[in-house]
């Protein structure tokens, strides 16, 4: 058991390492508790950043996860604006930007994922949407009638989209691969969504790459595709996919794969020091993943946090992710990737669901505008239930009766 009054240091100020060190202190640790971030602000929700906020609908003071004030009633060094530089693992520091060095019994290592970025040099006008800075530059670049340039068909890109077609911008999405969202959904949600976006005037393109930028006087004025085609563009947004922040990790000779590598109980390869959120790598179903989400960041901080004090809890990863698209909420419980099958099911007004089967094993469901079908979903994916996809795709049936069995 460690003692409650052992330092603790959490690298990382997002959903993650604010949700670690409530944890700690609601757990009773009374030590030295230190959580550091690399931006300026204090912890903040992403999600709204591409949505309600650069929309203008949610205020910047909404967007911060406590008021200032919860840091000093919970006892809580909050350092925002510095990085982590170092880890010296034998002297159980972290040492940090400013030259201080952060003494640790523990470590949680919350550095999240950033956004990958074009090759080539930096050009006015080529945006990315990760941070609160981006949506600032975002909001302050964008207006009505300005020819935008959406660079990736998964969920970045096709909510950036959605949110420019509001905003009254001419929009453009191309996607290199054969159909947007392929990594992540079936040929059917991807049918879904296409539709969607060309219902609303998006000019969305597939299996058409990037071949290069234009631009003139440091600014993008375009873009060539790999099939020749040249597209004229007054902004780009860059959004395809994210990498882990795992250097800091590396350089100190944790293993790592995808990720920071972490055990079931979100350890690294040093006993000392876990791993939460969208940085880590964890075991789930005999395969190694990695999950990008606001409820698997608060979930296995937490997990982590309970270890940290000396217990042994086992992580058990429930995937689900949500995606706002125009008047579109899709929902997703589970993981697709092993689906060999999927059950289309009709639900109330325009709500529909995709049900992914492997054999006869549910492995995931995408709920559009359809809650109720999303939570029941949840939870049979939760309990590992039986589930006969007949059922499910006759939508006079009733799905909570799959509850009952």
């Amino acid at each position: 058991m460690l003692e409650t009054t052992a330092p603790i240091v959490v690298i990382g100020a997002g959903q993650a390492g604010l949700a670690a060190a409530s944890k700690l202190r609601d757990l009773g640790h009374a030590g030295p508790l230190t959580l550091v971030g690399d931006e300026p602000e204090p912890p903040y929700q992403r999600p709204p950043l591409s949505k309600a906020y650069l929309l203008g609908e949610m205020a910047r003071e909404r967007l911060f996860l406590r008021p200032s004030a919860f840091y000093a009633e919970r006892d809580l060094t909050l350092l925002t604006g510095r990085n982590a530089t170092e880890i010296r693992r034998d002297e159980r520091q972290v040492m940090l930007s400013d030259g201080s060095a952060l003494p640790y019994q523990h470590l949680l290592l919350a550095t999240g994922a950033r956004p990958r970025l074009l090759p080539g040099p930096d050009l006015q006008g080529v945006l990315v949407m990760r941070s609160l800075a981006d949506a600032d530059r975002l909001a302050e670049a964008v207006r009505p009638g300005l020819r935008l340039l959406v660079i990736g068909g998964g969920y970045i890109g096709l909510e950036a989209a959605a949110t420019a077609v509001k905003l009254g911008l001419q929009v453009t999405l191309v996607e290199a691969a054969p159909r947007i969202l392929g990594r992540v959904a079936a040929v059917e949600t991807s049918d879904y969504f296409r539709e969607l976006h060309r219902a609303h005037g998006v000019d969305l393109r597939e299996g058409v790459g990037l071949a290069h930028l234009t631009e003139a006087a440091g600014r993008v004025t375009g873009a060539v595709l790999t099939d020749g085609s040249h597209l004229p563009a007054d902004l780009v947004v860059v959004g395809i996919g994210v990498l882990p922040n795992i250097e800091l990790a590396q350089a100190a000779g944790l293993t790592c794969d995808n990720g920071i590598s972490v055990d079931a109980y979100c350890r690294s390869s040093d006993p000392a020091i876990f791993a939460a959120g969208d940085c880590a790598s964890f075991p789930w179903r005999n395969q190694r993943i990695r999950l990008e989400s606001v409820g698997n960041a608060i979930d296995q901080a937490e997990v982590a946090a309970t270890n940290m004090l000396g217990e042994s809890c086992e992580y058990q990863a429930k995937p689900w992710f949500w995606s706002d698209q125009f008047d579109v909420k899709l929902q997703i419980a589970g993981l697709c990737g092993r689906h060999d099958r999927v059950v289309t099911r009709a639900g109330a007004g325009a709500g529909r669901s995709h049900w992914y089967f492997h054999g006869d094993r549910l492995e995931a469901v995408d709920a559009m505008n359809d809650p109720r079908v999303f939570m029941v979903a949840k939870r049979v994916l939760e309990g590992d239930r039986p589930v006969d996809a007949a059922f499910i795709a006759d939508p006079a049936n009733d799905l909570r009766a799959l509850l009952a069995s």
